[in-house]
């Protein structure tokens, strides 16, 4: 009758090393059961801890702990896993009682060897024990390093893009900051720069599903955020001026849907590969036509009327604009213009706009 016990503590063992491989050690984007769920319990957690408050910001500081709870959630259900799965084996394998077995897999499980006994045929199973705790905190804490290298990096882009695109990012607003100041000929570089973002995004996040839960520092910041403002802006502008756009604004929404879809298939998110290009948008021709208004009236030089560049936006956005928006809700971004509706009570955040200091201007003025 024990050798049932056994075998389920050999397939739970099994298991949680498989897990821990493909969290930590397989670079290959395999999808992880246990980030998915621990990702998705705590989040609600989280959420309705600040339903009391109400308030953004307040949702924005309690969702800054999922990152860290879920990297010590890891940890403590892989511990509990190996304790299990020792506990069963010990309990099979010889005349141990429960207690007993669940005493010898925790001491030899966490070095302690306040339990080890003259047993040699269990010396064996003790040894296993004994080499599993500290391998996997050690894979943990080497974990970290790589975690906090692409955070880093990425923050780093998203903060350069606050004085571009405001704060929330929004993709007409930085073509209309670039037309305000006279810098639309830095747009081709930052294309250039967001496209190699979006290249590390999709091998890291899709590496490391656990870098969708770290949050800037700033709460009016979201790498996925800047990302949608960078393609959307790429996309008006090819729509509005087919002849002067620059190529590498072709080659940013490439690179940032490439990105997109291959995130998306770790985490289980249903794209359409093959998109139609005038498949309907969640983004209204009103919401579209009054953007295009606001960078005309910054001075953006157009080629197209905003009906006619319609059509092209929608084929642009049609490929990304889906998985952008769930992204957007399951990490739970900063609810900015054309970012989708979230799982917490919101209404959407215009960019906030510096007050405009040069001398006789009248107080106030943007």
């Amino acid at each position: 009758m024990r050798l049932i016990p056994a075998l389920a503590g050999v397939l739970l063992l099994v298991l949680t090393i498989g897990s821990i491989l493909r969290t930590l050690v397989v670079p290959r984007g395999l999808h992880s059961m246990l980030v998915t769920r621990l990702w998705r319990t705590l989040r609600v957690m989280l959420r309705l801890f600040t339903v009391p408050f109400g308030s953004y910001r307040a949702h924005d500081r309690a969702q800054a702990w999922l990152a860290p709870l879920m990297l010590l959630g890891m940890l403590f259900c892989w511990l509990c896993a190996f304790l299990a799965g020792f506990t069963l084996l010990l309990y099979g394998t010889s005349r141990l009682s429960w207690g007993v077995a669940v005493r010898e897999a925790g001491s030899s499980l966490f070095t302690l060897g306040f339990a080890s006994g003259a047993r040699l045929q269990l010396e064996t199973v003790d040894f296993l024990a004994a080499a599993s705790g500290p391998l996997v905190i050690a894979l943990q804490i080497a974990y970290l390093p790589t975690l906090y290298g692409s955070y880093n990096r990425r923050e780093v882009e998203v903060t350069l893009l606050q004085s571009r695109a405001g704060e929330p990012a929004w993709g007409p607003e930085l073509l209309a900051r670039q037309s305000l100041v006279d810098t639309e000929t830095a747009l081709p570089q930052l294309y250039q720069d967001w496209e190699r973002l979006a290249a590390e995004l999709g091998e890291s996040h899709s590496n490391y599903p656990v870098l969708l839960s770290f949050r800037s520092p700033q709460p009016y910041r979201s790498w996925i955020v800047g990302l949608v403002a960078v393609m959307d802006a790429a996309a008006i502008q090819l729509s509005v001026n087919p002849r002067t756009a620059p190529p590498e604004a072709r080659l940013v929404l490439r690179a940032g849907f490439t990105a997109l879809r291959d995130i998306a298939r770790v985490v289980r998110i249903d794209y359409d590969p093959d998109p139609e290009p005038n498949n309907p948008l969640r983004l209204s021709y009103p919401e579209f036509d009054a953007a295009v208004s606001m960078i005309v009236a910054s001075g953006f030089e157009t080629e197209r009327p905003s009906v006619l560049a319609w059509p092209h936006f929608q084929g642009w956005r049609v490929n990304y604009e889906a998985i952008a928006y769930e992204l957007c809700r399951r990490c739970d971004a900063v609810p900015s213009l054309w970012t989708g509706p979230r799982d917490f009570l919101s209404t959407p955040i215009p960019p906030r706009r510096p007050a405009d200091r040069r001398p006789g201007t009248p107080p106030g003025t943007a």
